[in-house]
This record gives structure tokens, sequence and C-alpha cells, in this order.
């Protein structure tokens, strides 16, 4: 990790999912010391567990405005 790249929970989806791509290159292409691969996995890992809590955060909000919506029409006598 570079200084100027934020902590993994500061991370943005975006952001999360390219450096996640980039640390699996490395792990792949570059064959690193056994010290430096078992850091990368670590910080794959934190990158893979950011990711998939964004998902279910954005997930969880369409969820509740599509249940809004619905709601909304049920009220009007259309649904």
């Amino acid at each position: 990790m570079t200084p100027k790249t934020p902590a993994v929970e500061k991370m943005n989806y975006e952001q999360a999912f390219a450096e996640l791509e980039r640390v699996i290159q490395a792990l792949e292409n570059d064959q690193p010391a056994l010290e430096e691969a078992l850091a990368l996995f670590e910080r794959g890992q934190a990158l893979v567990k950011r990711c998939a809590g964004l998902l279910d955060e954005a997930e969880l909000r369409v969820r509740r405005l599509g249940e809004g919506d619905f709601d909304l029409l049920t009220e009007d006598g259309e649904g």
C-alpha cells in the first residue's frame, strides 16, 4: 500500500475493486516472496470484504427504494 492509498475502510467500491485487481495481478504474475505474498493476500481479503459489504449496502438500498415505490402504488389503489 502506498502512502496515497486510503485505508480499506475509507475506500469506495471502485477504489477497492481496482486495488483488488492489482493485488491479484501481483500475486499471479510477480511471484513475490512469502512474506510479501502473505501481506498481499491479507490485503486482498480485506478488499474483498469491503467490496462485498458495499455491494450488500447498495442492494439493501435498492430493495428499500423498491419497497417504497410498491407501497406508493398500492396506496393509490393501483397494483
